[in-house]
C-alpha cells in the first residue's frame, strides 16, 4: 500500500521481498498473522542490510519458527485489536477476524478514503462487522479461497464473501487468497460476479478511488 512517498506491505509470504523491495524502500510491513504462507519472506529479509523494518502484527506469543528469537533487522510491534495508530497520516485499525491462528485484519483511513484488508478470516467477529458496517468503504479485499460450494472452517468460499460484501456495501470488492478451485470456477463463471467485485491476480494495482 503506497501512501504519498511511504510504501508498506502487507503480509511477507513472497520469498524474494528483498529483492522486490531494496534497503530503505519499504516503510513498514503488517502482518495479518504467523502462518508461514505469509510470514516465509520474512526468514530472507531480517538479514538484510540497513535500516531496520516495522513489523505490526497480533499479539500471537509463537510467532512463527524463530522469527521472534532471531528478528535480525525486524522490529516486531505487537498491537490491540481496535485500537487505531497513525503513520504519517494513515490511520490503521486492527481488526480481529476468524481462523486458526491469532489473526488481524487491517482498516486503513487517508484523507476521507477507507481500504480494508480481510485474511485470512472464515466469516467476521460480531465486533468487527459491526465496524465495518458503520464505516464508509471504498476498496475491500477480502479472503476467497473457495467456491460456492466448497466449505473450509478457516477460509471464506465465494457465497460467504458476495454475503460480507452485501452487509459491509464497499464500493468495490477484491477478491484475494484465491485457491485453485475457486481459479478455476473463475475461468468459467466470471462474469456471474456483480460488477463491483473483482478477481484479484499477480501485479494487479487498485486504486481506492
Amino acid at each position: 500500500i503506497e501512501v504519498g512517498n511511504k510504501k508498506y506491505l502487507i503480509d511477507a509470504g513472497l520469498m524474494d521481498i528483498s529483492r522486490q523491495y531494496p534497503s530503505g524502500t519499504l516503510d513498514g510491513i503488517f502482518l495479518t498473522h504467523f502462518h508461514p504462507d505469509h510470514v516465509q519472506g520474512l526468514f530472507h529479509l531480517r538479514w538484510g542490510i540497513g535500516q531496520s523494518v516495522p513489523v505490526y502484527c497480533p499479539p500471537d506469543k509463537k510467532g512463527c519458527a524463530d522469527l521472534f528469537k532471531y528478528s535480525g533487522m525486524l522490529d516486531f510491534q505487537a498491537q490491540r485489536k481496535f485500537e487505531s495508530f497513525t503513520l504519517d497520516f494513515l490511520r490503521i485499525t486492527p481488526l480481529p477476524l476468524i481462523h486458526s491462528k491469532v489473526t488481524f485484519g487491517y482498516q486503513f483511513e487517508y484523507q476521507n478514503q477507507c481500504i480494508v484488508y480481510l485474511t485470512d478470516t472464515k466469516g467476521l467477529p460480531p465486533e468487527t462487522q459491526s465496524i465495518l458496517e458503520a464505516s464508509s468503504i471504498d476498496l475491500l479485499v477480502i479472503d476467497t479461497s473457495f467456491p460456492m460450494d466448497i466449505e473450509n472452517s478457516g477460509h471464506n468460499n465465494l457465497s460467504e464473501t458476495l454475503q460480507i460484501h452485501q452487509q459491509l456495501k464497499p464500493k468495490r470488492t477484491v477478491l484475494t487468497h484465491i485457491g485453485h478451485d475457486l481459479d478455476v470456477w473463475l475461468t468459467q463463471h466470471s462474469d456471474n460476479l456483480p460488477e463491483s467485485v473483482i478477481a484479484g491476480h499477480d501485479n494487479f494495482t487498485v486504486y481506492p478511488y
